[in-house]
């Protein structure tokens, strides 16, 4: 790989973009390599990724504008699909991703940050989908995810005036979960990827499924795919396990439950 970093601690994975002399832009290359990292994910031990990008200054800084510069009608689509197949297969990733953004997330970059199940960013972070000013649309996933995680007229005031949101409001509108000092955001996401890794990652796998697949359909039909999902976790060892210890005496309960992704 030469522009994707994979590292792995423990039960947690986590996933660097690293092209900062071009602020992590994302071109065909990148969008590959990541593609190919996912693939290559151990989900029988890693439980949880964190999504990042290399350097100070930016996660991901938008797509290559010297690549789409020149593309013809039917390039430009299907570059939006590399893209957006590869954001759905992150937004339906079996395990939960967590990006960690630190700087720049503008067009894909902030498109990719929304297919993270979980967003947190540094103090220094700069949110926005600024295509218009440049004569085109979000072409991965911004004109869809925006509008479902900050409601549909904050996403039409953001997209359609190209502006550029900082760390604090972007908190205020809820695209993040919380804002950090730069030097605090890795090890924040590194203790909240552990917290999650700690729960019975089956349980975990379902409760992505259920939420995103939930998302998509009215109510009624929202709550028959929980009680399946529901239901299925009484066949898992994790699921003995987990109660097995809660009702176990006070002298015999572990503080962590050894949870076998089974």
């Amino acid at each position: 790989m030469e522009y994707i970093l994979y590292e792995v601690d423990g039960a947690v994975g986590t996933i660097t973009i690293n092209r900062p002399r071009a602020l992590n832009a994302l071109n065909s290359q990148v969008l590959e390599e990541l593609d190919a990292t996912l693939d290559a994910v151990d989900l029988d031990t890693v439980r949880c990724l964190i999504l990042t990008g290399a350097g100070e200054k930016s996660f991901v800084a938008g797509a290559d504008i010297g690549e789409m510069s020149t593309l013809t009608k039917a390039e430009g689509e299907a570059f939006g699909k590399k893209g957006n197949d590869i954001f759905l297969k992150l937004e339906s990733f079996p395990i939960p991703v967590i990006a960690a953004v630190n700087g720049f997330a503008l067009g894909g970059g902030c498109e990719i940050s929304m297919s993270c199940d979980i967003r947190i960013c540094s103090e220094n972070a700069v949110f926005g989908q600024p295509e218009v000013g440049l004569g085109i649309t979000p072409g991965f996933g911004g004109t869809q995810r925006l509008a479902r995680l900050v409601s549909p007229g904050m996403a039409k005031q953001l997209i359609y005036t190209a502006r550029n949101i900082k760390a604090a409001e972007a908190y205020r509108i809820g695209l993040v979960n919380a804002v950090y000092p730069q030097e605090e955001l890795l090890p924040a996401a590194m203790k909240m990827a552990k917290g999650i890794a700690m729960q019975a990652p089956i349980a975990v796998r379902n409760c992505k499924k259920a939420i995103n697949e939930g998302l998509q359909v009215s109510i009624e039909e929202g709550v028959a795919i929980e009680e399946k999902i529901f239901g299925d976790c009484f066949e898992t060892e994790d699921q003995r396990a987990g109660m097995g210890n809660f009702l176990a005496p006070k002298d015999q309960k572990l503080k962590v439950v050894p949870f076998q992704n089974k």
